[in-house]
């Protein structure tokens, strides 16, 4: 992340905090509040126009302002984020962030959900005694915990197809 939207640590030189990021992150109570405020001036109102509802604007030109400002800030931010891959990966790795997708995996096998998650809950267990991801399990290994698990469950839990399913959801759910 650009400078121009950090600062470094007072006492770790080497780290950046992204104040940018947190800055915009403590605007949403101004945001929030502006809302709590419109909505308890509509709620006491009777049945049509009352002079109250002048009151409106100023709270929502104030939110309108701030989320825009917010949105120009973040996107310039965003612009100048630079991920170190490999670091990533390992941090994802590192955190099972893979094992819903196992359960989701055993639900479509037809087991259901309370069991997948025990079973989920065995393998994230044995990963950890061994020292292992999920995804760096044999399929011997991590087919003794189901009968449902077959070779198809490296798609499931692949990062890559992770991220590819989230992103597809998320268009979806932009362009409607």
């Amino acid at each position: 992340m650009d400078d121009a939207y950090s600062t470094g640590s007072s006492i770790m030189p080497q780290k950046k905090n992204p104040d940018a990021a947190e800055l915009i992150r403590g605007k949403i109570g101004r945001v929030y509040s502006s809302l709590l405020s419109l909505l308890t001036t509509l709620k006491g109102l009777p049945l049509t126009y009352n002079k109250d509802m002048q009151e409106d604007k100023e709270q929502f030109f104030d939110a309108l302002d701030t989320v825009m400002d917010c949105l120009e800030i973040m996107s310039k931010m965003i612009d100048t984020l630079h991920v170190n891959e490999e670091n990533m990966k390992a941090a994802i790795k590192a955190g099972f962030l893979n094992a819903t997708e196992v359960a989701d995996y055993l639900v479509s096998k037809g087991t259901a959900f309370r069991d997948a998650h025990e079973i989920v809950g065995k393998i994230i267990i044995y990963c950890e005694q061994k020292k292992k991801a999920i995804e760096d399990l044999t399929i011997e290994e991590i087919a003794k915990f189901s009968d449902s698990i077959t070779d198809d469950i490296y798609e499931y839990i692949d990062y890559e197809n992770i991220l590819n399913k989230g992103n597809k959801k998320l268009i979806k759910q932009i362009t409607k």
